[in-house]
Order: structure tokens, then sequence, then C-alpha cells
């Protein structure tokens, strides 16, 4: 790859997924605009954000056997595209069950994203500087998530919500066609030749500490070929894989519920209008992006100075001294206090996110890395799905109760603490995950350039 191409890989994945937080931030900001407008409540507003996830994630299955199969650039373009076409429909929603059911389309096409993104990076990118290049792509994400919470909220004040949905639109036919430019890369990654050691250090480190490889897990033939069923088991049985999924379901589940309820929940809790919780929301996801950055690249450094296990080490440390902070962010009414605090909670969930996700392809058969992504993406939602939906039930449920969105929100952190124990089990087995994976590879295998 060209240098030029090489930095407009992250930027243009960070888009790509900035698209859909954009989107699932503009609910959030238009949501009580929404409410007047249709007639429905906190429950209803989680749906929609829910559905989306949730029919991407049963879409995703299907799109990690294509990303693993075929050329992936040109599907995630023709995605995108498709993905501005239904935002289009949802924007122009007559009732709440007409927008319901274009979010729902909308669902279908963003499962496209996480497969064939995963599959992508992998081969871009070697794996000494996945880290910082899932810092951008991330951080991306959380730059159109704030984006989407102060356009979309200016908008729908100046206007309405429904040109508050429109405005990504263009963007999203911007990214397609920018992305359909890329060049597909060569199956199996660029450190699997002769100079890997100088793409990726974890070889030679695995070598010093004559970690093996699990036998019984090391493939002999190429795993493109091989069922799906197939290979929804052997991912599931790659137990640093397993540890991953649950624990950062765990931080999604929180995540997305606070997501879609960060300006009703700061208008009430601080008493400030809705501008003001619009900004308040953006500088506190300033903390996310710094974090997702810093996390990234931190880790990539670490694991070059030597510390192979740092991908796992690190997301579990987040993960355990996250929610004392955020604890007493939220337990207090005075924003002045709550924000900083916020922010650097934020920091701290989002660094945990970037080793996460390059520990995954460290730790699987290159011609998985689709099916893979798939499978987390599928059981990450089944727990991220309930979280806005969760939230607003418990929030309705205690609408009498003094503070009652205060006490939601508190019990719906109690899945973060439990995510870093989680968590820690993966530094056993991370290691010899990535040993059989590499040896499930060798050099000089065929389908390593495929």
């Amino acid at each position: 790859m060209t240098g030029g191409s090489t930095a407009r890989i992250p930027v243009l994945f960070g888009a790509t997924l900035g698209l859909s937080g954009a989107d699932l931030a503009s609910i959030a900001a238009t949501s009580d605009d929404i409410e007047h407008a249709f007639g429905v409540g906190n429950t209803e507003i989680g749906l929609l954000v829910s559905v989306v996830t949730l029919l991407g994630a049963l879409f995703a299955i299907p799109v990690g056997v294509v990303a693993d199969r075929f050329r992936r650039v040109r599907i995630l373009a023709v995605s995108v595209a498709c993905w501005a076409v239904a935002l289009a429909l949802s924007g122009s929603a007559q009732s709440y069950w007409w927008m319901l059911g274009a979010r729902s389309l909308l669902g279908v096409v963003t499962a496209a994203a996480g497969p064939l993104i995963a599959s992508l990076v992998g081969d871009y990118v070697p794996g000494s500087r996945r880290g910082r290049v899932y810092g951008v792509i991330l951080g991306g994400e959380l730059v159109g998530t704030g984006c989407g919470f102060v356009v979309a909220g200016e908008i729908a004040g100046l206007s309405s919500w429904r040109i508050a949905m429109f405005w990504l639109v263009p963007i999203g036919a911007l990214v397609a066609w920018l992305i359909s430019r890329l060049p597909e890369p060569a199956r199996g990654g660029p450190a699997r030749g002769p100079d890997r050691d100088a793409h990726d250090p974890v070889p030679r480190m695995l070598a010093e500490r004559g970690v093996r490889p699990v036998r019984r897990m090391v493939l002999h033939d190429d795993p493109a070929q091989r069922s799906l069923w197939w290979a929804i088991g052997y991912v599931l049985r790659v137990r640093t894989n397993l540890v991953v999924i649950v624990a950062s379901a765990l931080g999604y589940f929180f995540f997305a519920a606070i997501r879609s309820f960060a300006i009703v929940y700061a208008m009430r809790q601080y008493s400030i209008p809705k501008s003001v919780a619009s900004l308040l929301v953006v500088v506190i996801g300033v903390g996310a992006v710094a974090g997702v950055m810093v996390g990234g690249r931190l880790t990539d450094r670490l694991l070059r100075g030597g510390h192979p296990r740092v991908r796992v080490a690190m997301p579990a440390v987040c993960l355990l001294i996250l929610s004392p902070v955020l604890a007493a962010a939220i337990a207090t009414t005075s924003a002045l206090v709550a924000v900083p605090l916020l922010m650097i909670g934020t920091a701290i969930l989002a660094a945990a996110n970037p080793p996460f996700d390059a520990a995954r392809l460290d730790i699987m058969h290159p011609r998985l890395w689709g099916r893979a992504e798939a499978v987390r993406t599928a059981l990450r939602a089944m727990a991220e799905t309930s979280g806005p939906v969760g939230l607003g039930l418990v929030a309705d449920s205690l609408r009498t109760v003094p503070q009652g969105w205060t006490y939601s929100v508190l019990l719906f952190m109690a899945p973060l603490p439990v995510a870093g124990l989680i968590a820690l089990l993966g530094l056993r087995t991370y290691l010899r995950d990535v040993a059989t994976a590499l040896a499930s590879v060798p050099e000089a295998s065929p389908e390593a350039g495929r």
C-alpha cells in the first residue's frame, strides 16, 4: 500500500462507523421531537435504536461469510450507499411504524460494516500497528456520534427533526464513492512474509517465551471453504475470543443505553436546556476520542516494548477502574462537577476498545476474520440491543420516583466491573491463542496470499 492509501484507510473506515454513530445520536438528539410527533414514549424511542442493532446483528453472520470469500471493498461501498437511501426513508416517515420499518432496513445494511472493516483492517495493517489504526477508526465513530448530537439537535431546533435526519444522506454517498476507490488488499495480512518480524514482533516474543499453540485448534486447510456452522463453532472455541466477546458486550450494553438517552438525562439531571445538554455531551465525547487514540497508540507501543499481553491487560484494567469514576459523576446534580468526571470516565471506557479489537485479529486465522467479527457482532448485539429498551423501561417505571433517572443509570453500571473480571481471564489464554493462529497460517501457505 502507498502512504496515501494507508492514511486514507482508517479515516474512511472511521467515517463509515461515524455515519452509523451520527444516525444513532441523531435519534437521541431529536428523541423529544419524535415523541411529540408520533405520540410515543421512552420505550418506543429505545426501540428505534435497538432495532438497528438487532437486525444488524442478525445480518452480520451472512455478511461475515461474504467477507471471508469475496471482494470486500466493493461490497462495503455498496452497503454505505444503501445506508444513505435507508436513512432518507427514515427521515420521510409519516408515522412511528413507518419510521420503525425504515430503521429496520437501516439495520440490515448497517450489518456489513463490522465484518468487512475487521477483515480489511487485518489485511491492510501490520499487527503491531492495528491498535493505533483501530483508535483512529473508533475515533471516527465517536466524532460522528458527537456531530450527530450537535448538528441534529441544532437542525431540529431551527427547522424539524426530519431535516436533522437528511443531513447525513449526502455525506454517506460521498463516503461510499471514496471507499469504492480503495484497492482490494491481498488476503492474509501484510505480515505474512519473510519480513514478518519487522511488521509484527509477537511471533519472536512467543518463540522467546516458549509459547506453544493449542494443537487441537491448529488449522491445516483453508477455513474459507468450511461451512458457516463450523466457523461459528470454531471461533467460539477460541477461549480468548469468547472472553473478549462477553467483556465487550457488557461494556457496549452500558454505552448503548447511555448514548440513546444522553441528552434527555443531562437535561433532567442537571436542569439545563437542550442546547446546553447537546454541547456538554460533545465536550464529554472529547474524552472518549482521546481515550481511543491514547489506548490504541499506548498498547501498540507497549507491545513493541516487549509486553505481548497488553492488548488484553489494558482493557481489563480500564473496565475495573471505571465504575467509581462514573458513579461519582452520575450521583451529582452539578454539571460543573459531572463533566470532568464524565470526560475521564468516557476516556477510560473508550481506551479499552482499540486493544480489544486488535486482539481479536491476533487470535484468529485471516480467513476467519469476517465470520469471527460477525459472530462477535451478533452476540454483542444481543446484549447491546437490550440496553436502550431496558433503560427506557426502567426510567419509565421510576418516573414518579425522585432522581429516578439517576437510579436507573447507576443500575445499568453493574455489568462494568463484571466485564473487567471476565477480561482478566484472557490473560491466561491470549498468547497460546495467538500462537495457534500463527501456526495455522505458515509463511509458505498458499492461502496467505489469496
